[in-house]
């Protein structure tokens, strides 16, 4: 159902509840003056007869719980009309949910009733706002105008994009009050210094999770002094200056580090030398993203050094064979997530090796591993933790390995983009997986219209990409 949709639901509903409000005050007048009329019967009618309906109007008082919600039930002052409809904050906090935060950005400019709830935190809850540096104006008045609106938010993560040493400057000024409540940030295409991050640390020391990105200004140098002990999640991409001391600077000064994600072309084996039991038991996430130049040397102290290890991303480390894959299987046993995407050197015999000792694995992506074939998909159906399947651009993938993947009842999410060889008959036996929720055939010349429809009325509850 659409959020316009949604939101009309919610504005019938108060209109219902303002002319039931009304019909129930015609009402209540009416029974009064019935009331009234038939008091004045009864006091003419006699004593006697007045006596037994005094009688019968005698009933038992509630219990003080139930009194107490009655009274709270009809004390509230009830909205009579449109205007009043939109200016109720119980009303607008239901209705303001059906909006994404942009759009709530727009609302509260509507008014300062509809302003103050707007800024009411929950609405903000996990927003990331991402401040263009660039163009945020130079008077001063209107950026604390700007950074006061965050505050009052409550907003606890924010994404700085080209910003420059003088940017971090006054951003940390402006949250000088509110230092504990910044909690992430992201630099993303900016010139900052090894100075400036050193500043942004020490004014705002509760940060825990850290994004580094585009930033080639910044130095190993600057990690080694500036990165904070209590950050859980760190992640650096496209960074020049960035090498193997970064890991080693991780590794030695983040002992509570959860997630660590990476792309860096120039990190060799020698780097992964530097994790150690420090992390053996915190580390759980690791993305290793086109670091061109890691081996299987690599994977072998990966896997000595971190063995508890629940997610790992691989992706266009293209060295890696399978007997890394193999070293893989046998010792991280705990693995639920494997990327193994761009990596051309991967072959079915790795997915022999997942597939015999990866028993909790829930989610494995071989986009691009042009050597997977028919017999390797036919390793993978025997797992029944497999949720998750991607096999973008398998291009050797034909109907014999989608007749192994009939087989996977467990399968929630199938991706088969670019698999040109597979054919429409082979695509309609996928409706066998009655779990399947989301099945992607981009690129597929064999996902005709008359397919892709004969999959959606046999799958309803299945997201058909085509």
């Amino acid at each position: 159902m659409s959020t316009i949709r949604k939101a009309y639901m919610e504005i019938s509903n108060g209109i219902r509840g303002l002319r039931l409000h009304r019909e129930q005050t015609q009402q209540t007048t009416q029974n009064a003056s019935i009331q009234k009329d038939t008091n004045k019967q009864t006091t003419s009618n006699g004593s006697a007869l007045g006596n037994t309906q005094t009688a019968s109007r005698m009933v038992r008082s509630p219990k003080p719980l139930i009194a107490r919600k009655i009274r709270s039930l009809f004390g509230r002052s009830q909205p009579t009309s449109a205007r009043e409809l939109f200016l109720d904050e119980r009303f607008l906090c239901k209705f303001f949910m059906f909006f994404t935060p942009e759009e709530r950005g727009k609302l509260s400019q509507v008014c300062k009733t509809w302003k103050h709830i707007v800024y009411q935190p929950k609405f903000w809850i996990n927003v990331i706002p991402v401040i263009a540096c660039k163009e945020l104006s130079k008077k001063e008045d209107v950026r604390k105008c700007f950074y006061d609106s965050l505050q009052q938010r409550s907003v606890d993560g924010v994404c700085l994009f080209g910003a420059t040493d003088e940017d971090i400057a006054d951003f940390v000024n402006h949250f000088s009050n509110y230092k504990k409540q910044i909690r992430s940030i992201s630099l993303r295409c900016s010139n900052v210094s090894d100075t400036g991050l050193e500043v942004l640390f020490k004014r705002l020391s509760c940060i825990y999770r850290l994004e580094i990105s585009g930033c080639n200004e910044l130095t190993e140098t600057g990690l080694w002094s500036c990165l904070n002990p209590k950050i859980v999640s760190l992640s650096v991409s496209d960074c020049i200056n960035v090498a193997d001391d970064t890991i080693g600077a991780v590794s030695q000064l983040l002992p509570s580090l959860y997630e660590f994600n990476l792309q860096a072309y120039h990190v060799t084996d020698a780097a992964l030398a530097f994790f150690s039991a420090k992390q053996s038991y915190t580390l759980c996430i690791l993305r290793l993203q086109s670091c061109w130049e890691i081996t299987n040397h690599g994977i072998v102290n990966i896997v000595h050094s971190l063995p508890n290890l629940t997610v790992l991303s691989l992706s266009g480390c293209s060295k890696i064979t399978d007997d890394g894959v193999e070293l893989i299987a046998e010792n991280l046993r705990k693995l639920r997530v494997l990327d193994l995407s761009w990596c051309p050197r991967v072959t079915d015999a790795a997915l022999e090796y997942i597939a015999c000792d990866l028993n909790q694995l829930e989610e494995l992506v071989l986009d691009r591993c042009s050597h997977v074939s028919d017999i390797g998909i036919g390793y993978l159906s025997t797992m029944t933790s497999l949720v998750k399947l991607f096999l973008r651009w398998c291009t050797q993938i034909r109907d014999f390995g989608l007749q192994h993947m009939y087989s996977m009842r467990n399968l929630r999410v199938l991706s088969l983009a670019g698999c040109a060889l597979v054919s429409g008959q082979g695509l309609c036996g996928l409706t066998q997986l009655r779990h399947l929720e989301e099945l992607e055939l981009t690129n597929c010349p064999s996902a005709t219209c008359e397919v892709c429809l004969y999959l959606k009325e046999n799958m309803p509850r299945c997201m058909i990409l085509d």
